[in-house]
């Protein structure tokens, strides 16, 4: 199993400089060897290097970052080709499929750029790297994460690193294999959790992960955006850059707290997890104007993804059920009736009488889908690949 992670840079003003000119070297080489590759139609690994191995290297790069930009060029190119062929690009003539197919592949000046083990590598015990530039290779660059972080790193390090610039810090995303844990072939039973807005995660065990106040903190950002917004002065322009990320950076948060929770409560207790399948809600759901606001701003996908990633390391099943009804159908006599919920947090089954919070039955409904599910063949979808650290 694969995880990815990240940890921050310490570097010294002379060593930033070095840094950034490595990065501008890489990436402006890469948008030469695009514009080349496009103009003459060859994308693939082996036509790149013997169109442009040479030339990358009289640029300054040397053997392993010149091969590191070849790879990273027909890789964009591949993955241009697969999305084309999916259809996600839109159809052929279509102003989308030709704004992407109609010139080059560009990359951004501070965009990431992979390190092997020749270009890289990690002192642990001093918490430093020495890594290539195109100044020389510079030794003893400081570097700073968390206990977990650094003992996955110490144990578990394999294969590439990719060195990144975002809003002026400088970080190395570092790929680490740890041993897969034996999933959990026979679940006690599945714990249903049931996403939504007032309430971001409600479990079938009566766990309930409030969203008000994180509900309030999105609003008062909203106000203050547009506030600085209409303003249109450099002051307000800087405070608004200040504060960009700041709403993305606390929602992950909070998504990962919850996710933790929820899986830690599952593997204590033996059971799998099921989710509801929301894939095209914010297209089904028919909302009044202020609600549609919270619900495309609320990553419900990245706690869903979360969720499986963290299953997946925990060896705890999780499975996706059919989210029709769920919030309708009475836990105990299962009669569906739209008039079963005569208030947003409150169940009221108009045919055996059983009443619960609305959230609570939800969960109850989806952890029985998902134990349905599972014995009948169903296989875990959590992810087998990447987890974030």
């Amino acid at each position: 199993m694969k995880l990815v992670v990240r940890v921050k840079l310490l570097p010294t003003p002379v060593q930033v400089l070095a840094l950034e000119a490595t990065l501008h070297a890489c990436n402006e080489a890469a948008n030469w060897l695009s514009s080349q590759a496009f103009e003459k139609r060859v994308a693939s690994r082996a036509g790149l290097q013997a169109l442009s191995y040479g030339e990358l290297k009289a640029r300054g790069l040397s053997a392993q970052p010149a091969r590191h930009v070849l790879r990273k060029v027909a890789d964009a190119y591949s993955t241009l080709k697969a999305n084309l062929k999916a259809g996600h690009q839109g159809r052929p003539g279509s102003k989308r499929h030709t704004k992407a197919t109609g010139k080059s592949i560009a990359f951004r000046p501070q965009a990431a750029q992979p390190f092997d083990d020749h270009c890289l590598s990690w002192q642990m015990p001093e918490r430093t790297v020495s890594i290539w530039t195109t100044t020389g290779r510079i030794k003893s660059l400081a570097f700073a994460g968390s206990a977990d972080q650094l003992s996955l790193l110490d144990a578990h390090r394999k294969g590439e690193s990719d060195l990144l610039c975002q809003d002026g810090q400088w970080y190395l995303i570092a790929t680490c294999e740890i041993p897969e844990t034996t999933l959990n072939a026979h679940p006690a039973g599945f714990l249903g959790v049931d996403l939504g807005i007032v309430n971001i995660a409600s479990t079938s065990t009566g766990t309930r992960h409030s969203g008000r106040r994180m509900n309030r903190r999105r609003e008062a950002d909203r106000t203050l955006r547009a506030k600085l917004q209409k303003k249109k002065t450099k002051p307000a322009e800087r405070r608004a850059k200040k504060h960009a990320g700041k709403e993305a950076c606390r929602a992950r948060d909070i998504n990962h707290k919850i996710s933790k929770s929820i899986v830690a409560e599952a593997q204590r207790t033996a059971r799998g997890i099921a989710l509801e399948d929301l894939t095209g809600i914010r297209e089904r759901a028919r909302l009044r104007k202020a609600q549609r606001v919270t619900l495309r701003s609320w990553s419900f996908h990245q706690l869903g993804s979360f969720l499986a990633c963290k299953a997946k390391r925990a060896g705890v099943p999780l499975v996706h059920v059919n989210p029709a009804y769920t919030s309708q159908e009475c836990s105990q006599c299962h009669h569906i009736d739209r008039r079963n919920r005569p208030a947003q947090d409150r169940f009221a089954c108009r045919s055996c009488g059983f009443v619960e919070h609305a959230d609570l039955n939800s969960s109850h409904n989806i952890a029985a889908r998902g134990w349905w599910t599972w014995v009948r063949g169903a296989e875990s979808q959590a992810p087998a690949l990447i987890v974030i650290a």
